[in-house]
């Protein structure tokens, strides 16, 4: 419905009222109406839903076409990410937000900060994503005050001209509301609790739901040691039950991202059930590492596994885990990966040691020689050392082909005295087109930094802290935050705009008309940002 369509609507419907409603603007309705596009999550889960198909099929046509996010751990960011996005890009297309469970258990759980372990309240999860959907809908509200505004002035000043440049963006507006991808760890318990807490992600407004194949109780960060995964069965239940809770909600076209841990991961908590060769049970325990036994020699307690006519013990630690074999991550991440995909995942996602492409498109080929539109979520991840990694990579490159790095220590290659040698200026080009390479080479649908915003966060609070506490003093914010903010054009320097001030002075004049007490007046210090 176009601005004429609401308010016309609302006109009728008062003068429906025989007086009783006289009080009542249709032009304010119309105004708050569209202010208001989504009325609740799961209205946001099926647009952004729809959103990211239409962004997995031009991907399908064109690699270059993918799409990327940064992790947001409060509603503020996120929404100050996409006032960013809109204002240097004109449009949010191919542009998503990223929900880390790493950064709601360090930074949102009521314990305090925790490690990525699967100890915080799950229910903090989809409060985040309620949070991050809040922000940006209000970033809507507040871009469309500015241009009711504009109206008003327009009118004001007798501009029809103005007027109709303001409600063509009204017409055109898009919304700040973006597809996010929501990190639902490895279910937080069995397949039933995975269900219950993803319809509360999707109620919240989540169209895609990130779920590992690790153990609940033993879930690791990708990124450390001691990671536990479970049989293809295990995970294959939660990979429904987060497709239940979809159906059930009517987002038909929910998206499943599946990530295998299985690189990083050398243990197992369980055997798989096997009922015949190679089945996918079967494929499981091929991975563990065993040792042939006699069964005279079998000691108490023992698992054994019966496997071509043999009697194998797999390796038990001290903790009743099980190992696997060293070297067989890679082939347990191809065969994740088609298990997923062929049991109703929508995407994938390998976690890796390193941002290395060829490693990454070496496991995708193979996948996609079974499945060939299968597409990856890769995670651009801080816990990666990417100057370092990608200037060993260049350093090994460089010996390959016989070119002298004597100059070069490769231990020792983070050193800034590297920077601007022909090494760290060709890693730093390899680095700029990781994303576009690896989308062309290894099939990565979409890229993602988990945590940016952690780090940006507390180097910008030591920045300020550094300056402001030393001998810079009140100059030390204002050279480095607001004068910065006045000439970048940076929409929060109007903070108690961006706050909703000035929207709720609108809604007082609705409601009371020239009776209203408004914040936004002469007096108000804001205006010297005008």
């Amino acid at each position: 419905m176009s601005y004429q369509d609401f308010q016309s609507a609302a006109k009728s419907l008062i003068s429906s009222k025989d007086g009783a409603w006289t009080g009542i603007d249709a032009e304010s309705v119309a105004r708050m109406q569209l202010q208001n596009r989504f009325k609740t999550g799961l209205d946001i889960a099926k647009y952004t839903a729809a959103i990211m198909r239409e962004d997995m099929a031009a991907y399908d046509a064109d690699s270059s076409q993918y799409t990327q996010s940064l992790g947001c751990w409060h509603g503020f960011i996120a929404q100050q990410k996409m006032i960013s996005i809109k204002k240097h890009f004109g449009d949010t297309k191919r542009r998503y937000l990223y929900l880390s469970g790493w950064m709601v258990a360090a930074l949102r759980s009521e314990f305090g900060p925790l490690p990525d372990q699967s100890m915080h309240e799950k229910t903090s999860v989809p409060a985040l994503i309620e949070e991050l959907y809040t922000f940006l809908r209000q970033a809507d509200a507040r871009e469309l005050n500015l241009l009711f505004r504009d109206i008003d002035a327009a009118r004001d000043a007798g501009d029809a001209e103005a007027e109709k440049a303001a409600m063509d963006k009204i017409e055109n507006f898009q919304t700040h509301v973006v597809p996010i991808i929501a990190d639902i760890d490895a279910g937080f318990g069995n397949a039933e609790a995975t269900y219950l807490l993803a319809k509360k992600m999707i109620e919240a407004g989540a169209c895609a739901l990130q779920i590992e194949n690790q153990v609940s109780d033993e879930k690791q960060c990708g990124h450390q040691d001691g990671k536990v995964t479970v049989p293809h069965e295990d995970f294959i239940a939660k990979i429904r039950a987060c497709r239940y809770a979809f159906l059930e909600l009517g987002v038909e076209d929910g998206i499943i991202v599946t990530r295998t841990d299985s690189l990083g991961a050398g243990l197992t908590k369980q055997i798989a059930v096997s009922n015949e060769p190679g089945d996918l049970g079967d494929q499981y325990n091929s991975f563990l590492d065993c040792e042939e036994i006699d069964p005279t020699t079998a000691k108490n307690g023992d698992v054994i596994l019966n496997r071509d006519g043999k009697l194998l013990r797999p390796k038990r630690l001290p903790s009743n885990l099980f190992q696997f074999r060293p070297g067989t991550g890679e082939d347990r991440c191809v065969l994740d990966s088609i298990t997923s995909l062929q049991n109703g995942a929508d995407l994938l996602w390998i976690e890796t040691e390193k941002p290395h492409v060829e490693q990454i498109a070496g496991m995708m080929d193979r996948v996609r020689e079974v499945i060939p539109n299968a597409k990856l979520v890769y995670n651009n991840s801080p816990s990666f050392n990417w100057t370092l990694n990608f200037r060993q990579q260049v350093y090994d490159a460089m010996a390959a082909e016989g070119l002298d790095v004597a100059e070069y220590d490769r231990a020792d290659l983070m050193d800034a005295k590297y920077d601007d040698t022909e090494l760290g200026e060709a890693a730093d080009k390899r680095i700029r087109t990781f994303q576009a390479d690896g989308s062309k080479r290894a099939g990565i649908f979409h890229h993602l930094i988990t945590l940016p915003t952690y780090h940006t966060a507390a180097l910008s609070t030591d920045n300020l802290a550094k300056e402001y506490f030393g001998d810079a003093g009140m100059l030390g914010y204002v050279l480095g935050v607001q004068r910065k903010e006045i000439r970048e054009g940076i929409a929060c320097v109007r903070h108690q705009n961006m706050s909703g001030s000035d929207i709720g002075d609108d809604h007082k004049e609705y409601f009371a008309g020239d009776a209203a007490l408004k914040a936004g007046g002469v007096h108000n210090t804001m205006n010297q940002f005008g």
